[in-house]
């Protein structure tokens, strides 16, 4: 991708381009504030203009955060981490921070987690960013405060404590120096509290196709455990201990969901919102993906008819891992039916309703063994596979990590008795929600890809559609692994986008 001129970025402003939204901000010299390509504010003249990457450049810069468009709200531009050592070492600091890592630990345990010394660990961060990971983390706390107190009637003390800081006498001091006003002002001018009601606003870029990722969902959701609507999604979340109900639906007058979530998850919301934005592939960039999947005349039309197409991710990574175990070589209803057994077998109830469980943890998976999971209707082989998958999960010798490399982590999950490429590549597609991840021998895949050879038609059309989901494809298409995986090349770095484009056509086909 083409690197962006300021004078690009200007103009970008000028039309007020969504496809811009977080891919830059701009700090205006007259005000002192910096803004979101969007911001409805008076565009300010080409010379007053100063642009930054992200927001925490653009505060240590000496700018404050706009209180119209709220470049709090504003979806994630992902470091690029394909090239550089250092980049591949920031894009991870960058993301546990932003899960609140340094909420509770030193920057020498980040350090230590990932590998590194801290003094390296500083010295890459201000080398890349222009920032220290204190600075990063700062700025993140500030963001979710200023979003609570505007959106919600929280006190300010619960604010604080929420936004990951360990006293309010520090959060005052240091949110009037960051953002000009002490926090009960912006309460004051800003704020529509409505009422204790806890909810969030979540940005994105548009296109976003909301009803076909709620209907992905609805058919694999976990009774117990998850209800998908036909406008909203709901389930019992357990992160860090705490345990709470959250809704999600789309704001008809924005380009945001809305989240609300209980009381209980309040000390973990900097890490829910996180998990949210990812299942919901709420930072992804439509324009450059769609553009580089239409340059495939298979994927042409598809992209046409489905913009804003999804990949749905995971709230609990090791909650879509065993689903996907469970799925194998079964239906999606099957899987389904298996996984709200799952639940109630081995989670944990907190309440009386449609949503009474709370999914298991890999320990207690790990502690109730392969004879409990049996029980479900499950054979002892994948008993033992998904009980063998959740002790290593809980003695560290296997990590779910979203910022994973794709082939090392494919490379380490077969090597596991029970689980192949199309569990593995499944996986990080969903668990892990890697943008080109890529299940070749997937029947839907195959069929799909046959089709565009010049054979198959509606009724083959139809079969593999009714089998999407069932795990490893027998090569009936006569399209095989190899294949696929030559055709779809041209199609990285967002294989898994266009998988979901197969697998959409495929079922609407079958359907229609």
């Amino acid at each position: 991708m083409a690197v962006l001129t300021d004078d690009a970025r200007y103009e970008a402003i000028l039309a007020r381009d969504p496809r811009f939204d977080g891919v830059f901000y701009v700090g205006v010299s007259t005000t002192g504030v910096y803004c979101r390509p969007i911001c409805p504010a008076r565009t300010p003249g080409r010379t007053r203009c100063a642009f930054f990457a992200t927001p925490v450049q653009a505060e240590a810069a000496g700018f404050r955060a706009c209180f119209r468009c709220r470049p709090e709200l504003a979806p994630a531009s992902s470091i690029e981490t394909s090239v550089d050592a250092i980049d591949v070492l920031v894009a991870t600091a960058t993301r546990r921070i932003n899960e609140g890592a340094l909420n509770d630990g030193s920057i020498d345990d980040l350090a230590h987690e990932l590998g590194v010394t801290a003094r390296h660990l500083r010295r890459a961060t201000e080398a890349r960013l222009g920032v220290s990971p204190v600075e990063l983390a700062q700025t993140r706390r500030l963001a979710l405060a200023k979003q609570l107190l505007q959106d919600t009637g929280l006190p300010v003390t619960s604010i604080a404590f929420a936004a990951g800081f360990g006293s309010v006498r520090r959060f005052n001091a240091m949110f009037a120096a960051k953002m000009g006003s002490a926090p009960s002002e912006i309460r004051r001018k800003h704020a529509s509290p409505s009422g204790e009601a806890i909810t969030l606003r979540l940005d994105y870029r548009p296109p976003y196709d909301w009803a076909r990722l709620l209907g992905f969902l609805r058919g694999r959701a976990i009774p117990g455990v998850e209800r998908v609507g036909e406008r909203d999604y709901r389930r019992v979340v357990h992160l860090g201990g705490h345990v709470g109900e959250i809704g999600i639906t789309q704001l008809g007058d924005r380009n945001a969901l809305a989240l609300e979530l209980a009381p209980a998850l309040l000390p973990v919301v900097l890490p829910l919102v996180l998990r949210v934005r990812r299942m919901f592939d709420l930072d992804a960039r439509p324009d450059l993906i769609d553009r580089a999947l239409a340059r495939d005349e298979l994927l042409a039309p598809m992209i046409v008819a489905r913009p804003g197409l999804r990949v749905p991710g995971a709230i609990d990574p090791f909650e879509a891992a065993v689903r996907a175990l469970l799925g194998q070589q079964v239906s999606v209803a099957a899987a389904t039916t298996l996984a709200g057994r799952f639940a109630a077998q081995l989670g944990t109830k907190v309440a009386d309703g449609e949503l009474g469980f709370r999914f298991p943890t890999p320990g207690e998976v790990a502690t109730a063994g392969a004879e409990r999971i049996v029980k479900i209707g499950m054979p002892m082989t994948r008993a033992n596979a998904i009980h063998n998958f959740a002790r290593m999960l809980d003695r560290g010798e296997l990590v779910l990590d979203h910022g994973a490399d794709l082939d090392a982590f494919v490379e380490r999950l077969v090597e596991l008795p029970g689980i192949g490429p199309w569990t593995a590549h499944y996986l990080a597609m969903r668990a892990l929600h890697l943008p080109d991840a890529f299940p070749a021998s997937d029947l839907g895949i195959q069929k799909a890809l046959h089709r565009s050879g010049g054979s198959g038609g509606r009724a083959s059309a139809a079969r593999s559609g009714a089998s999407l989901g069932r795990g490893r494809a027998e090569n009936l298409s006569g399209f095989g692994v190899r294949q696929a995986e030559a055709r779809a090349e041209a199609w990285r770095p967002y294989r898994s986008y266009a998988v979901l484009h197969l697998w959409t056509q495929l079922s609407e086909g079958a359907s229609s």
